[in-house]
């Protein structure tokens, strides 16, 4: 599978895809009710969260990703980069 041969090898991808599907799970859920909440119509809720679903799961990986390049608040990163060099 061509996701399986350039997308997937690295483990952390795989990770990040996990985080990014049951995390927007969980966001999409809040804003389907928020939007219910704020319109008092559940349709609107859902219409809101069936659009915001794909955008921001998007988002959120390609934040997981530039995310996972940098080394703040990761110490032995950091020493590992010095090492290196």
């Amino acid at each position: 599978m061509i996701l399986d041969k350039y997308l997937l090898r690295n483990p952390s991808v795989k990770r990040h895809i996990a985080k990014t599907i049951t995390w927007r799970i969980v966001g999409t859920i809040d804003t389907m009710l928020i939007g219910w909440f704020i319109t008092g119509n559940p349709m609107t809720g859902v219409k809101i969260g069936g659009v915001e679903v794909f955008t921001k799961m998007i988002l959120y990986f390609f934040h997981e990703r530039v995310w996972y390049k940098v080394n703040y608040g990761l110490p032995h990163r950091v020493a590992l980069d010095k090492k290196e060099n």
